[in-house]
């Protein structure tokens, strides 16, 4: 096998497993990504499975290092010594919670004291009195759940008497008579701890900000980066009090910045308290505005910039996993260069990638594989897309029935019947089987907030269909024409677009109307 083919086959192998200078030598900036979220503002960083999420949270923790700040990162998949603790329905929502809360901050504390014990700088007598201090508030950190108190008691009381005579034919005893007399009494008591009505509960912080903030005066000017990875891991139930313990203790520390990698349809940051406030996050007021990676790297809305990108991408993964020195020292150009036939080979695996470095990374993988000794052709691409999307895609969306009847709806409707590749919704439209898809990354949002003059005041979100979708018709008549129809000069001449803008005259014919599929179903 030609040597670079074989490092681009175990790039999915081994980017799950790369170290964290791996990681940090292979990053690429997308535009303004890492200025976006390298400042000290708190953050949440939404993306899909293998958009790049605990890439950029690796970066960060190495900038914030070699500026002799703290880093702390946690993964929220292994946080804690008691197992699946958190998900056990059987145990009280405030135990679970309780239990989170008090895991998430002793592995705050130790991440401080790993930092300082490494770090021969740091005043270890000064940090100590804090730290001593934030173990003992850990302690009384409460969710506390309302109940009610129902005590029941019953007693009952019985008496009777009876006398009886009787006639025999004694002739010593002819009469006999007999007199009896009974009393019962008999008492019972309940007790019983019920909960009635709404479920609140309210969460007990104590002091620990006030120690978390004597903390961060402790370590000399430097910042403690908060850095949560995979959020979404978190049940949903239990999300809003985690939030809560960051807004509430956390955010109001000067010295504390907190950055949070989720996926956008598996998050819960908020819910009603049920009296009149909240427990949670609420974005924008309490945590600055979020951030989509997915925003950064579609094709179809700067082909030129994707293309940039995922060269950069493949080349800094390849050459920082590569053993050989030949490899290593290939510069971008040449990377791309024996790594493909043509510009257009670069330029299709980038579309069809859909904007997800990790799809981009496994469909080079598999093209590599095809290829052998030769560089990788436009066919590879494709074949090896397809392969991709059957083998990850589809097979898991097939696990959810009704998902996948509405993905089979959506081609036959779009690509089909339309022969695009998009469609829109409106934005405040929010279906469990779209984010499904969504999540699932057969479907892909690529443009927000598309106006029409034919509807005035109403905003759609511009979906495109995965392109392992529709692979298999890119060389035949029924080829999708466009990203999407909209109305030409004449109602009877429609046009495609190719790179979706923000206003159009009328763009009836892109919008999608999920109620023909449930009348389809039905």
């Amino acid at each position: 096998m030609k040597p670079i083919n074989r490092v681009l086959l175990g790039l999915s192998k081994r980017a799950e497993r790369a170290t964290s200078a791996q990681l940090v030598s292979s990053f690429v900036d997308a535009g303004s990504l890492l200025a976006s979220i390298g400042n000290n503002d708190h953050q949440i960083i939404f993306g899909r499975r293998g958009t790049g999420k605990t890439h950029v949270l690796a970066k960060l923790s190495a900038d914030a290092k070699a500026l002799r700040h703290l880093p702390i990162s946690i993964d929220l998949r292994t946080l804690g010594s008691t197992g699946g603790i958190y998900t056990d329905p059987s145990i009280p929502l405030p135990e679970r919670s309780t239990r989170l809360l008090i895991d998430l901050l002793w592995a705050l504390h130790d991440g401080i004291l790993e930092h300082a014990i490494d770090d021969k700088t740091f005043d270890l007598h000064a940090l100590q009195p804090p730290l001593d201090a934030l173990r003992a508030a850990i302690s009384q950190v409460k969710v506390i759940g309302q109940v009610v108190q129902t005590d029941s008691s019953n007693q009952a009381d019985s008496s009777g008497d009876s006398f009886e005579l009787q006639l025999n034919g004694n002739p010593v005893s002819p009469v006999s008579a007999g007199y009896s007399s009974q009393s019962n009494r008999s008492s019972s008591r309940a007790e019983s701890t019920t909960t009635t009505g709404d479920v609140r509960h309210r969460v007990n912080f104590g002091n620990v900000a006030n120690c978390l903030k004597r903390v961060s005066e402790s370590v000399e000017g430097r910042r403690i980066w908060l850095l949560l990875d995979e959020w979404s891991e978190v049940p949903l139930d239990l999300q809003p009090y985690l939030a809560d313990l960051l807004r509430r203790s956390i955010f109001p520390v000067q010295g504390v910045v907190a950055k949070i990698a989720a996926i956008e349809q598996r998050t819960n940051f908020r819910i009603e308290d049920g009296y009149g406030g909240y427990i949670g996050i609420e974005i924008g007021a309490d945590a600055a505005a979020s951030l989509t990676l997915d925003d950064f790297m579609v094709f179809d809305n700067n082909s030129q910039a994707a293309t940039n990108f995922f060269r950069s991408l493949l080349w800094k993964h390849a050459t920082a996993m590569a053993d050989d020195p030949d490899i290593q020292s290939l510069t971008e150009s040449a990377f791309a260069a024996q790594v493909f036939t043509q510009i257009n080979a670069l330029q299709e695996l980038v579309r069809a990638a859909e904007g997800v470095p990790r799809d981009a990374i496994n469909i080079i993988s598999l093209a590599a594989q095809s290829a052998v000794n030769r560089s990788i052709a436009v066919a590879d691409i494709r074949s090896s897309a397809q392969q991709w999307y059957q083998q990850s895609k589809e097979s898991a969306v097939g696990s959810r029935a009704r998902a996948l009847k509405l993905l089979q709806w959506i081609r036959e409707n779009v690509i089909g019947a339309r022969r695009a590749r998009a469609f829109l919704l409106p934005s405040d439209v929010r279906n469990d089987l779209i984010d499904y898809l969504y999540d699932s990354r057969v479907l892909h949002v690529i443009k927000k907030g598309v106006s029409s003059n034919d509807t005035p005041g109403v905003r759609y979100n511009v979906y495109a269909i995965d392109y392992g979708c529709y692979v298999d018709l890119t060389t035949t008549s029924n080829a999708p024409l466009g990203l999407f129809q909209i109305d030409g000069d004449q109602d009877d001449a429609p046009r495609y677009v190719e790179v979706p803008a923000t206003d159009y005259r009328s763009i009836r014919r892109a919008i999608l109307n999920l109620e023909d599929f449930y009348e389809h179903v039905h």
